[in-house]
C-alpha cells in the first residue's frame, strides 16, 4: 500500500479522535448552559425586584440627609474597568471580544484608566498589553456564588471610598439566547437609582437600611453578571465545539473518499504489475 495511503489513514484517525474530544465538550456545555439558565430564571428578578426597593428606599429620605458615599463622585479621576473573562479557553469570540471591549474602554480613559481582571484570559491578555492590573479574580469563580460575589463588591466598594478609583465600569456578556450574546458596559459605582415609588412603612428607617440595601444592589449586580457571563461562556463554548465537531465530520468525509480512491488506485497499480509480471513470465517461458 502506497505511504500516501497509510499518511490519508493516519489523518483520518487523528481527526476521528479529536472529533470525540470537541463531541463530548459540546455536550458537557449545553448541560452547564442547561443548569446556567435555570439559575439566571431566577437571579434576574431577585435583581430586579432588589432595584425596585432601593429605588422606593431612597424616597423615604428626608430631604436634609446627607448623600450616601456610594452615590455621589468621590473627586478621583481614575477609572477601574473591571472586565469578566474566562478561567478557560475553547471559546470561540467569547474572551476576545470582552477583552478587546475592555482596552477600548482602557484606551479612552488614557492615563486614568485602571483593569480589574476577572478570569485567566483577562489577566493574561492584560498582562501581554502591559497594563498593570489594579487586582484580579483567577480561577475562584467557575460557579458563581453570592459569596464570592459579596467578596468581589467589598472588594470594589472599598477601593471606591479609599478614593482608589472614581468610578467602577463593569464589562460583562449578556445571554440572550443559545445563539444570541453581548457585551455590555455597565457603571457600577457610584450607584446611580433614581428615587421612585410612593411613602411607604420602612423599619428600621430608610437612613439605617441605606448602607445596607447600596452594598446588596453592588453584589446583586455582581452576581447578576457573573452569572450572565458565565451562561454565554458555556454556550459560547457549546457552539464552537459544535462547529468543530461538524469540521471534523465534514473533512473526514472528504479524507475518507481521498482514501478510498487513493486505495483504489493503489491496488489497482498492483494488479497491473501483477499481471504484467505475469504476462512476462509467459514471454519468457
Amino acid at each position: 500500500m502506497a505511504i500516501g495511503v497509510r499518511a490519508i489513514k493516519g489523518r483520518i484517525g487523528n481527526i476521528e479522535n479529536v472529533r470525540q474530544i470537541t463531541k463530548a465538550m459540546n455536550a458537557i456545555a449545553m448541560t452547564k448552559v442547561t443548569r446556567m439558565k435555570r439559575r439566571l430564571t431566577v437571579g434576574r428578578p431577585y435583581q430586579e425586584a432588589l432595584e425596585s426597593f432601593l429605588a422606593t428606599l431612597l424616597v423615604q429620605l428626608p430631604e436634609t440627609a446627607e448623600p450616601h458615599p456610594l452615590t455621589v463622585a468621590n473627586g478621583s479621576p481614575h477609572v477601574g474597568i473591571l472586565v469578566l473573562n474566562s478561567d478557560r479557553g475553547l471559546c470561540g469570540r467569547f474572551k476576545g471580544d470582552l477583552n478587546r471591549k475592555g482596552y477600548n474602554l482602557l484606551s479612552e480613559a488614557d492615563k486614568e484608566g485602571k483593569v480589574i481582571a476577572g478570569g485567566e484570559k483577562a489577566r493574561t491578555y492584560f498582562a501581554r498589553q502591559q497594563v498593570e492590573l489594579l487586582k484580579s479574580y483567577v480561577r475562584v469563580y467557575e460557579d458563581p456564588t453570592p459569596t464570592f460575589a459579596g467578596e468581589m463588591a467589598s472588594d470594589l466598594i472599598s477601593l471606591f471610598l479609599e478614593g482608589t478609583v472614581g468610578r467602577v465600569v463593569l464589562v460583562y456578556m449578556r445571554f440572550f439566547s443559545d445563539l444570541a450574546q453581548r457585551v455590555i458596559v455597565e457603571e457600577l459605582l457610584p450607584i446611580r437609582i433614581e428615587p421612585t415609588g410612593t411613602e411607604t412603612l420602612i423599619e428600621p428607617d430608610a437612613v439605617q437600611l441605606l448602607d445596607f440595601a447600596l452594598s446588596m444592589v453592588v453584589e446583586s449586580k455582581l452576581f447578576s453578571a457573573l452569572l450572565e457571563t458565565k451562561t454565554s461562556e458555556h454556550a459560547v463554548r457549546r457552539q464552537a465545539m459544535k462547529n468543530a465537531t461538524d469540521n471534523a465530520e465534514d473533512l473526514l468525509k472528504t479524507l475518507t473518499r481521498s482514501y478510498n480512491k487513493a486505495r483504489q488506485q493503489s491496488i489497482t497499480r498492483e494488479i497491473a504489475d501483477i499481471v504484467g509480471g505475469a504476462e512476462a513470465l509467459q514471454e519468457h517461458g
